[in-house]
């Protein structure tokens, strides 16, 4: 039975292409919006995200609107079978209006008002910030929401940022208040009796300040959901007006990668759909792996936020950026293939910033898929023709998505409160770096994975990890032994099952709400300095069949067993022939703890086991080579495989054997063995269900 997933609008018909392009750079060069239009059709392009930081030309004064230049943007768009996703233009507020009514402008940490620039340097929570968006979105709606060539909104650009003004700390009080109730309530979760912090009155209860408070974490944690909360809060007051006139036209905002500033799984519930920005530092080394697995896991996570839902990659570049500590250009191929990773992984767009390169201020070298030089004879604007020509080429693959079996939970909130801990490794507790190395042991198989947040539905996955669960949310622990009752397999690592949402320990030992399914107590856990190490050696004929010794660093937890049995043990130190491994029988499922911080081959010798423990499908029939990547979309009926070579070096790869089409190249082939050009990609759709 087929099973796809709607296009965000009626008029989509499979991927999109196409990118930021900002017409207003160029209203006094009439003559460059009429080659714009003749070089999109040539790239096929068939969208364009417009408006984005077009206030300042929208109403250059106060009151005063010009919307002809947008007009005709627009209308030429749609003489041309271009579609656009309209922005609403908050990002980055014009200098009228700074100067009219400073409350607009942020105030930082240490309570000093900002000065007008930049970009969202704008109070989220000030009203006439309000109320002058609420006016410019209801002008935009009332005239484009029936637009032919509008197929959805872009809202803002990349939120983010934090203002610590009298509006923000007043609305922080009462988020408070409606979480809390009481002040004995606040102070009993914020444990304010260390250091004498209790509050004895609303008016005390500030933002964190460098010159002030900024030591209970639990406030800490509460006024990063705050900021959060009303960061989303902003969006759906600038989506009132827009929804009012139109509420079926869609609506997103792009997200950026694994950014800590959001909660982006909260966020997820109020956008349509999904989209996100993404530059990998491409060629940054010889050995693309750890980019190209670290930029894999960003496009499953985003995939993941929805349930599996596609996502749009509404920014990446086409060249270079010009923020990076270095902006190095993509090599031949790199650009295709990159592109193509985002749709393996389940977007069903590739767009870019930029269209055409600006001729001044902070971006005029950022990539662009029109150079200064202005015309289609470049090397970057060949590759993005190819790009165009391969989506063309992948339509039928819109709507369908990945079907993972194996899920890591990367939480935002977990993340900050782990960093905030103080201890045991101030230097460094590295918790994105160890999502990765998790999620690279199953990328390296060519297992579908998702990305997910802790409070997200485990009932699908045969397998679960839960890298450094810190904090872990009432509720959660529940969940986690349900799913291994059921037959699921659970892992967890040190440091996890530590405090609870506000950032305080559990009192019933470690890891809190997981030591029942572990079947552990975590007594205490060892920072180790750079330079030592410890040894992991497996105990001979252990259940998952490894031997050898590993080397264990950073990281080292002393644990106990309480009805788990022990794989692997510690070979030096004080806690020599202690728990390393554990693995615990919970109802139908298993449960495992990795009580060290493991140098590689660990965990990918580790998850294979399991990944045939639990028959996890795996896309290779062969070992995948280091730097290839295989990734499956399905529709329930038809499989559509991206073989991807992120080495410089042609790499074989085993597949299913069965009958395929090359999708890029209309070939009719059958075969069990791949060879994959250096920087290529290949995409195979299966005639039948690859069993």
């Amino acid at each position: 039975m087929s099973k796809r997933f709607k296009a965000i609008n009626e008029k989509v018909k499979g991927m999109l292409h196409g990118a930021d392009y900002n017409p207003e750079q160029w209203l006094k060069y009439p003559e460059v919006f009429k080659e714009d239009i003749r070089l999109m059709k040539k790239a096929k392009c068939n969208v364009m995200s417009v408006g984005i930081f077009s206030w300042a030309m929208l109403e250059p004064e106060e009151g005063v609107f010009h919307f002809e230049w947008l007009d005709h943007v627009l209308d030429t768009f749609a003489e041309n079978g271009i579609f656009a996703f309209l922005a609403t233009p908050s990002g980055a507020r014009p200098a009228w209006m700074s100067e009219a009514y400073p409350e607009v402008l942020r105030v930082g940490s240490n309570r000093v008002r900002n000065l007008h620039g930049r970009r969202h340097n704008h109070c989220f929570t000030s009203p006439v910030y309000r109320e002058k968006v609420t006016i410019m979105n209801t002008l935009l709606a009332e005239r484009y929401a029936h637009h032919p060539a509008v197929i959805g909104w872009h809202i803002s650009n990349e939120y983010g940022g934090e203002c610590h003004c009298d509006y923000c700390q007043n609305a922080f009080r009462n988020w408070l208040k409606n979480k809390y109730g009481t002040l004995d309530n606040l102070n009993d979760a914020w444990w304010t009796t260390f250091w004498s912090h209790t509050y004895s009155s609303w008016s005390q209860v500030e933002s964190p300040a460098p010159h002030g408070e900024k030591m209970v974490h639990g406030q800490n944690l509460d006024w990063k959901r705050f900021v959060s909360d009303q960061t989303i809060n902003f969006y759906e007051h600038e989506l009132e007006p827009l929804k009012k006139v139109r509420p079926e036209l869609p609506a997103t905002t792009n997200f950026m990668d694994t950014f800590e500033g959001l909660i982006y799984s909260d966020f997820a519930k109020v956008v349509d759909f999904v989209s996100w920005d993404s530059y990998p530092t491409w060629h940054a080394s010889d050995d693309e792996t750890d980019i190209a697995a670290w930029t894999a896991m960003n496009h499953d996570m985003f995939r993941s936020l929805k349930g599996g839902q596609p996502f749009y990659l509404m920014e990446s570049t086409p060249s270079l950026t010009n923020w990076q500590p270095v902006s190095k250009l993509k090599r031949p191929g790199m650009h295709l293939l990159s592109s193509l990773q985002a749709v393996a992984h389940g977007s069903e767009s590739v767009q870019y910033f930029q269209w055409r390169k600006s001729r001044g201020s902070s971006e005029k070298f950022h990539g662009a898929v029109v150079d200064h030089v202005g015309h289609e004879n470049t090397r970057v604007f060949k590759e993005v023709s190819d790009v165009g020509e391969a989506l063309e080429n992948l339509q039928e693959v819109a709507g369908t998505t990945v079907d993972a079996e194996v899920a890591i939970i990367f939480d935002t909130e977990n993340r900050w409160a782990l960093k905030d801990a103080q201890g045991p490794r101030n230097k460094g507790i590295h918790y994105e770096q160890t999502i990765l190395k998790h999620y690279k042991a199953f990328w390296e198989q060519g297992v579908g994975i998702d990305v997910i947040d802790m409070t997200a539905d485990l009932s699908k996955y045969k397998i679960v990890v839960a890298p450094m669960l810190y904090m872990i949310k009432d509720g959660v622990g529940e969940r986690i032994e349900h799913f291994v009752k059921e037959g699921g397999i659970f892992v967890s690592t040190y440091w996890s099952g530590i405090v609870n949402e506000n950032d305080l320990t559990f009192l019933t030992g470690f890891p809190g709400p997981l030591r029942q399914v572990l079947g552990i107590w975590s007594e205490e856990i060892d920072g180790l300095h750079d330079e030592q190490t410890n040894g992991v050696r497996f105990k001979g004929g252990n259940k998952l069949g490894l031997d050898g010794e590993f080397t264990a660093y950073e990281l080292c937890d002393l644990i106990h067993l309480e009805g788990a049995e022990s794989l692997a043990y510690y070979t030096e130190d004080f806690y020599q022939h202690r728990p390393a491994v554990t693995v615990n029988t919970y109802g139908k499922g298993k449960a495992y703890y990795i009580a060290s911080r493991n140098k590689e081959p660990f965990n990918k010798e580790f998850f294979s086991k399991l990944v045939e423990l639990a028959e996890v499908r795996k896309e290779a029939s062969t070992q995948v080579p280091k730097g290839v990547s295989l990734s499956r979309r399905t529709d329930g009926v038809h499989d559509y495989l991206f073989l991807m070579n992120f080495t410089n070096k042609e790499q074989q790869v085993g597949v299913r054997d069965g009958q395929y089409e090359n999708l890029l190249t209309n070939e009719h082939i059958h075969l069990n063995i791949v060879t994959i050009k250096p920087y290529d990609v290949l995409v195979l759709k299966s005639s039948n269900i690859i069993g």
